[in-house]
């Protein structure tokens, strides 16, 4: 008694593609929702003198970081302090 037995023909480098077909495209993050006079907490690296020129200015040293790059980007705004006068009594 003789069995027919057919092998189906299988491709193996097509079985191999199938299984490392690339992901569908993600949705894209949906945007959050933007506080005024938010801050965002961020890492940034700059020149250990710059630092130390801020904060030998005693407490409120990154509120004159940011004044100081605000007005550097022409955008301003702020409270209306200098960088001079800010310090950590201004974050009422």
């Amino acid at each position: 008694m003789s069995h027919d037995r057919t092998r189906r023909p299988s491709d193996p480098r097509k079985l191999a593609e199938a299984l490392f077909k690339p992901a569908p495209p993600k949705a894209p993050a949906p945007k959050r929702a933007v506080v005024p006079g938010a801050r965002e907490m961020v890492t940034l690296r700059i020149d250990r003198e710059v630092l130390e020129h801020f904060q030998s200015g005693g407490p409120g040293w990154q509120d004159r970081i940011n004044a100081v790059l605000r007005e550097a980007a022409g955008i301003g705004g702020g409270d209306g302090l200098t960088p001079d006068e800010l310090n950590s009594s201004n974050d009422g």
